[in-house]
């Protein structure tokens, strides 16, 4: 067996961990959903505000910045390109 590699060992942790997040958001929130929709049908307040798309949103927002994390920015890579840079300026 061989040993792995540490920078891909922790982006691959990250994606993992990005996967099962994106996971709980989708069932949690069909099930809100669902229960917001369901408990609004034969009930005389039609026009009730959909309260779960506070969660929808919000949980949104955070999973947003797991996914950057995860899949756009590699912290290393970033460091090698700003390194690269400054080179190329000779600054």
């Amino acid at each position: 067996m061989e040993p792995r590699d540490e920078l891909l060992w922790q982006i691959a942790k990250k994606r993992a961990s990005f996967k099962k997040h994106l996971t709980s958001y989708v069932i949690v929130n069909v099930f809100l959903w669902a229960v917001w929709f369901l408990s609004k049908r034969g009930n005389f307040y039609e026009d009730r505000f959909p309260w779960p798309i506070w969660v929808t949103v919000f949980w949104g927002i955070g999973l947003a910045f797991n996914y950057a994390d995860a899949y756009l920015y590699n912290a290393k890579d970033m460091v090698e390109r700003e390194y690269e840079k400054l080179k190329r300026d000779g600054k």
